[in-house]
């Protein structure tokens, strides 16, 4: 009789941690700092994940690199100054970058909803959203952030963070931008732990006109 009810708490116990990390985020690959990030190589293609539009509807980014040549603009959050200029930066070029056949791809671990607050709104130009930080890790661009980094953040910019399977830290993307073929081949790639830093739309061109 003891038996029976262990295994029955045994079990009813494993479902719940079953049903709770299913929820969560998979922590596959997250470096301990922005500096020690290995960010996928030209060459190499970039692998297939499952993200989420404005409106919260899942998308594949292979089907839609599958489309047109890509430029893969990978940033912090809207939160972000720095990564707010770089989009309103890269908008500026946006109809060169489509006269050269290229769509502009932007990522980041914002929610659909804050995306839907964005004032880019272009068919060239489409935020998404990897809110589980899926795709940050397939790029080889998630890390941790210092507890106190986390904090101040947090306090101070009033910004929702993922956290990762229970994990008290919490992660973001190095931003990071990747010109891609139709196949989702690295042409060029640039990504830079000092967030402050980011490419210029002179080389972004440049980069683009390297794919054709």
């Amino acid at each position: 009789m003891l038996k029976t009810i262990l295994k029955t708490l045994f079990v009813g116990s494993a479902l719940m941690l079953s049903s709770q990390f299913s929820q969560a985020a998979t922590i596959t690959n997250i470096s301990d700092s922005a500096e020690q990030v290995s960010p996928l190589l030209p060459g190499l293609i970039i692998p297939d994940s499952t993200l989420k539009n404005t409106k919260g509807k899942q998308v594949s980014i292979k089907d839609i690199v599958s489309k047109k040549p890509t430029i893969l603009v990978v940033y912090r959050g809207g939160w972000c100054p720095y990564c707010s200029k770089q989009l309103a930066n890269i908008q500026k070029v946006e109809q060169q970058l489509v006269a050269k056949g290229f769509q502009i791809i932007a990522v980041s671990p914002d929610s659909p909803e804050k995306l839907s607050e964005s004032t880019i709104s272009s068919a060239n130009y489409q935020l998404l959203s990897d809110d589980q930080l899926s795709f940050s890790q397939d790029l080889g661009l998630a890390f941790y952030l210092e507890d106190k980094v986390a904090e101040i953040y947090r306090n101070k910019l009033g910004v929702n963070f993922v956290t990762l399977d229970g994990e008290e830290k919490v992660a973001l993307p190095v931003p990071a931008v990747f010109v891609l073929d139709t196949q989702g081949r690295v042409h060029f790639q640039y990504a830079n732990p000092n967030y402050k830093v980011r490419l210029s739309e002179q080389l972004l061109l440049a980069a683009a006109d390297s794919v054709q």
